[in-house]
């Protein structure tokens, strides 16, 4: 028997189990689709929420659970071999002579964000790929933080902004330095994490109500500061750490305004609409869940009509500029994905698992190079041109920013590194019922407890997203029982489920989960089958634009891009620094700029768009890297016209779109799309044409 619980909101304050009951089962179904997991039951091997916080929905495996494999594991070892493995031979930022981070007393220079942005992604890296060399080196910076905490327990700089005004350290740059400190834990076990972090925590409680969060960032993003309070809560039990909480909370910018922000700042919004959503966890009060989400509704709503899962912020959203050549910062990109990512655990709605792989697909991979030897600050679904020139007032920022520039942007040259190492430690997450979920499809092995408490091997094998075939194989000393989640992402119809090549008769239902429980057995194989169709969306709110979908990715014009190499210093962003010994002809920077029409809008078939495009499939690139032009393995044919109005404005940015139909009296010439995030040049939100033909 199959039962189908539906609607995420509605059920949250209803028990799977209850629902069940309710349905008439009076037996465990070995398949059933769920929206969201049971958490009548919690996890007996991974640390959970712990009463009275809302139960966790899925759990986040210690780092190192997982072991990447496939284009995942070749994109991190090209961050590896490329930017965030070398920025410490780069950046003046993580030099340690003099440095604040390092000094061991919170003395010297450069004691803010850097270090830790940066530290946040190295070190996960290195557990992920189990790279000696950078656990070491994470460990050496560790160990300088451990021995910066005073006796009253603040640990590292004491950055004060105004000494004159406050006397209370910026408390911004230790909340990311919380966050390194808990992955380590997670990897390590050291025993001094614990205390270290009660022991500053307590320091944070003494801080007066008037002089919490006060400046800027801090206040944004207490919600970061949040979280790390409920996961050492979650280890120690300690009942003062929820009353710290609601302290946070309270002076924390104010996130849960109807239909309107505390700030627009592309990077806060996507760090902290999910503040409420991490509060909710200690209250239940829905009403922050539901902010969470018009948060991330109302930013997309007035500036996000756009491919790519973000929005146009090129600093701040600005009224009056939402055109898809608005771009978003690399840093905005990284923490929706881990937005989406945490999100998964506290709502375990699929829709932020759908959202972090559109976001990781089709926007964050063109945001650097492919070597990954060089980022730009800013990336748009439009952008013809990625040149050291000032494009302002068109983007907000006044300089170079869409230039491809390894010493260039204090933010996003370090905060990068969080990209694809926490998108890989939530491929796979622990269910509330001793199981597995795969949560984003990728190449990987797992190892985790499951069921009675045995260890078992899940290895994952697929190409996805440019695939529609996953197979996942059971690695156990013995039989084994426990239940397997698997995500059904909800664009996708007719998904099919295979058990050692038997098809289960089950429905899988779009944005939800088929749990499967069974008694597992060595070489077991799951298959899941997720067929892909290409699809259309029109953007009704900007100019009736069309984009190009195939199951998760978006497609963009394929336009030849011609790289002219320059010299990083000269080019860097104005706040940039690096140090004096950093070999710019090592790490060149790049202008890219097109070397043929972009100007060009799709003829559509309006009774059924989908059939002006045909799917060409091509090799697996024997490098295991997708996200690069020559090896693509997918494209779209399809036809088109140039629109010859549609031209570079007055700030060297594509002008914005023609309302769509646009008249045109130019042939019909055949057009080649390929995925989104292999184009660092691109049309990706396409002005529909009329043709004198049509």
């Amino acid at each position: 028997m199959v039962y189908t619980i539906r609607s995420f909101l509605s059920c949250m304050a209803l028990p799977v189990t209850a629902a069940l009951l309710l349905a008439g089962c009076q037996r465990k179904p070995a398949v059933v689709t769920l929206v969201r997991a049971d958490t009548a039951a919690r996890n007996d091997y991974y640390i959970s929420n712990r009463a009275p916080l809302v139960p966790s929905q899925f759990v986040k495996l210690p780092a190192g659970s997982i072991v990447p494999g496939g284009w995942i594991r070749k994109y991190l070892e090209l961050q590896r071999d490329g930017l965030t493995g070398h920025l410490g031979e780069i950046s003046a930022w993580l030099e340690k002579k003099d440095n604040a981070w390092f000094s061991g007393d919170g003395t010297g220079d450069h004691g803010w964000e850097e270090v830790p942005y940066w530290l946040k992604g190295y070190g996960d890296l290195g557990y992920e790929l189990g790279d000696k060399k950078i656990i070491a080196e994470t460990k050496r910076w560790l160990e300088k933080v451990f021995e910066s905490q005073r006796p009253d327990g603040y640990f590292g700089p004491a950055v004060i902004p105004d000494k004159a005004k406050d006397s209370i350290p910026d408390l911004w740059p230790n909340m990311i330095m919380l966050w390194c400190m808990q992955t380590y834990y997670e990897y390590s076990r050291d025993p001094r994490v614990i205390p270290f972090m009660t022991a500053y925590f307590k320091w944070e409680n003494t801080i007066p109500e008037d002089k919490l969060l006060t400046l800027y960032w801090e206040n944004s993003r207490g919600g970061d500061n949040l979280y790390s309070i409920y996961w050492l809560y979650n280890r120690t039990g300690e009942k003062w750490l929820l009353d710290l909480a609601a302290k946070v909370h309270r002076h924390t910018a104010d996130w849960m305004q109807n239909g309107n922000l505390p700030n627009w700042h592309n990077v806060n919004v996507a760090q902290c609409f999910r503040e409420p959503a991490t509060y909710y966890m200690q209250t239940g009060d829905s009403s922050a869940l539901k902010a969470t989400y018009a948060d991330f509704h109302l930013i997309r709503n007035l500036y996000g009509q756009v491919p790519g899962g973000m929005f146009g912020a090129d600093e701040n959203a600005r009224p009056g500029y939402s055109d898809p050549r608005q771009a978003v910062e690399t840093c905005g990109m990284v923490e929706q994905m881990a937005s989406d990512e945490l999100l998964l655990g506290i709502t375990g709605d699929p829709f932020w698992a759908d959202h972090a792989e559109k976001v990781a697909f089709n926007t964050y991979p063109a945001a650097v190079m492919p070597d990954f030897r060089g980022l730009r600050y800013l990336t748009a679904p439009n952008m013809i041109v990625s040149d050291s020139k000032n494009h302002s007032p068109g983007i907000q920022n006044d300089g170079p920013f869409l230039m491809m520039n390894p010493f260039s942007s204090r933010c996003c040259q370090h905060n990068h590194a969080q990209g694809w190492p926490y998108y890989a430690e939530h491929l796979w997450m622990a269910t509330p019922d001793n199981g597995l979920a795969a949560m984003l499809y990728n190449s990987c092995k797992v190892t985790a407890r499951v069921g009675k408490g045995d260890s078992v091997t899940l290895e994952e094998s697929t190409h996805y997203p440019f695939d529609e075939k996953v197979k996942i194989t059971v690695h156990s000393a013995g039989a084994n029982e426990f239940p397997v989640y698997l995500r059904i992402p909800g664009w996708c119809k007719g998904a099919k489920i295979y058990v050692n090549g038997k098809a289960l008769e089950h429905s899988n239902t779009p944005a939800s989960y088929t749990r499967i429980s069974r008694t597992w057995q060595d070489k077991d194989e799951i298959t899941l089958e997720l067929p892909m169709q290409v699809s259309v969306r029109r953007w009704a709110e900007n100019k009736q634009s069309a984009s190009v979908n195939y199951g998760p990715l978006t497609f963009s014009l394929q336009i030849k891009e011609h790289y002219e190499q320059a010299d990083s210093r000269t080019s860097a962003i104005g706040d940039s620094k690096w140090q004096k010994d950093a070999d710019a002809t090592k790490w060149p920077a790049f202008e890219i700029y097109p070397d043929s029409k972009w100007n060009y809008g799709l003829e559509l078939d309006q009774a059924d768009p989908a059939k002006a495009f045909t799917v060409v499939k091509k090799s697996w690139p024997a490098d295991d890297f997708p996200f690069s032009q020559q090896h693509v393995p997918l494209l779209i044919k399809t036809k088109g016209r140039e629109i010859p109005s549609w031209t570079i404005d007055q700030y060297g940015l594509c002008d914005t779109l023609p309302p769509s139909p646009v008249a045109v009296s130019t042939p019909e010439e055949s057009l080649t799309l390929i995925p989104m995030g292999a184009a660092r040049l691109r049309i990706s939100a396409f002005p529909v044409v009329k043709g004198q033909s049509q």
